[in-house]
């Protein structure tokens, strides 16, 4: 199995003990020639059956580099290679040619070549962060918001008659911003329609990014936000990468504070777009934020109902390099058609599998946490996708790690993250070591998965026929909504009361 190198201005070599301790050193006084050119690697491997020092037949080549230097790795490579494998070298000199970039923040004489589809940069590229396109303007300031009332306030309808997403509150938050003043004074107003030119770039070329949070009334009559710190620092990712503008995350949660205090329990909507009135694709020159407000009853008002998933893979929700780590408007709409081809068939959402190994990623637009029993150690797992640039960093998925950690690991569980396939769910299932499957996400904060459809049949859960949802499901809702509610003291919690905002962000 390949293991990753560590990305950095150093290199570090995990694979030299497979080596000869001839050949071994070799490959480190070689490839330390590399490293004081501040080539990075991304990952090494063995090679349609050869490993890393063994040299002596055609097939092996000694490293598959995928993200390498075109002058000293090559020359450092040839100094322990064989005569035949020059081909090779050559082969790969061919392919890197046509694929040469500049990787950001490395000198601009060190060009970067990519080789292979499945290259490693290429998940991880979202973890370079572009800069800022307000670097120099200035920023939201809080101390010159303006609150315009509403003259007529709505009629608020009983919980239970309220429907996700459907009603909205009196008012909303607005704050413009351009290329020329940066971010203007911000306003409360009444809420109401946006008045934009036909040609804005929002609607051509979908520069928008939005977040999802919800704020919660306690027993105690104050309002909560439940780590709305980690929202605002993920919409600044996602508008970093759609070339919008960034803004000041505690100055916003502030900003946010205000309008809870006209309009409470409700689920704060942020959304950047892009109001240059061009036809153009270049940087928008002017943008808007806004946070729209709807209120919500119990997302499962009569209790949990498990779903039944159907697991997707003739089409792709996101890939190596793209945006599914951020969250873009674009990357949902795509996503419509494969749910509702589901729900032909009686699943309500898509299990999203990826490559030919059909690694889980997502479920429909939630975060996937698997339950199962080690099949060597027989110790209990809770297993969550890593996130390697073609998933979301769901603010519910990080919190469901945080407290499995804290709360389950003494009990014997191993909580962590890696990678795993449909096949592998399946053969849990069939000896019976699937202890349950769930999503995690703002909206519902966990959904149960009572089967999903897999080659032809249907692989079971966990549950039993009795049973909406599992233990693990059941306590990580109840601790959130703890926390959530105030019934718990956390450093999650943002409290906002009638005369200011207290948080503590963790």
């Amino acid at each position: 199995m390949p293991r990753r190198l560590l990305i950095g201005s150093r290199l570090i070599i995990q694979r030299a003990e497979t080596c000869p301790s001839q050949s071994g050193a070799a490959v480190k006084r070689s490839l330390s020639l590399a490293n004081r050119s501040q080539c990075v690697f991304f990952e090494s491997s063995s090679v349609a059956g050869g490993q890393i020092g063994h040299l002596s037949t055609p097939k092996s080549f000694p490293l598959r580099f995928h993200l390498f230097c075109r002058s000293l790795c090559v020359r450092a490579v040839a100094r322990f290679a064989p005569s035949h494998s020059l081909l090779n070298m050559k082969h790969l000199l061919r392919l890197g040619r046509t694929s040469t970039r500049s990787f950001p923040g490395c000198p601009s004489h060190s060009p970067f070549l990519r080789y292979s589809l499945n290259a490693t940069w290429q998940r991880c590229y979202s973890a370079w962060q572009p800069p800022s396109r307000s670097e120099g303007l200035p920023d939201i300031d809080a101390s010159k918001l303006t609150v315009t009332k509403t003259a007529n306030s709505k009629q608020l309808l009983p919980p239970k008659e309220l429907i996700f997403g459907s009603t909205f509150t009196d008012h909303m938050l607005q704050v413009n911003w351009n290329t020329k003043d940066g971010w203007l004074a911000p306003e409360i107003i009444p809420y109401q329609n946006l008045s934009l030119d036909p040609a804005t770039c929002v609607f051509h070329y979908a520069f928008e990014c939005f977040e999802g949070m919800k704020a919660y009334k306690g027993k105690d009559g104050s309002i909560r936000l439940f780590r709305p710190d980690k929202n605002m620092a993920r919409l600044n990712k996602s508008s970093k990468r759609i070339a919008l503008p960034t803004f000041d995350g505690n100055t916003m949660i502030k900003l946010i504070g205000e309008l809870v205090k006209l309009d409470s329990r409700f689920i704060p909507q942020p959304t950047m777009i892009g109001t240059q009135k061009t036809l153009g694709v270049s940087p928008p020159g002017s943008a808007m934020l806004f946070v729209i407000a709807s209120p919500v009853g119990p997302y499962y008002p009569t209790g949990f109902k498990a779903v039944s998933l159907e697991a997707t893979d003739y089409a792709v929700r996101a890939w190596p390099g793209g945006v599914g780590d951020k969250k873009l408007g674009a990357n949902y709409a795509p996503c419509i058609v494969p749910q509702l081809e589901a729900s032909t068939r009686g699943f309500q959402q898509n299990l999203w599998l990826f490559g030919e190994e059909q690694y889980l990623t997502e479920v429909g637009t939630m975060n996937l946490f698997i339950a199962l029993k080690n099949k060597e150690t027989g110790q209990n797992e809770l297993i969550t996708p890593p996130l390697d640039g073609t998933i979301l960093e769901g603010v519910t998925r990080d919190s469901v790690l945080t407290l499995g950690r804290e709360r389950l690991s003494p009990k014997g569980w191993k909580v962590h993250e890696r990678k795993i396939t449909m096949a592998e769910i399946a053969q849990a299932a069939d000896e019976g070591r699937l202890i349950e499957v769930f999503g995690a996400g703002t909206a519902a904060i966990v959904s149960p998965v009572r089967n999903i459809s897999w080659k032809g049949r249907l692989v079971d859960c966990g549950l039993k026929k009795d049973e909406e949802a599992g233990k693990v499901a059941l306590d990580m809702k109840n601790w959130i909504e703890g926390i959530q509610y105030g019934e718990e003291d956390h450093p999650w919690r943002f409290r906002f009361a009638l005369g200011g905002v207290n948080y503590r962000p963790r």
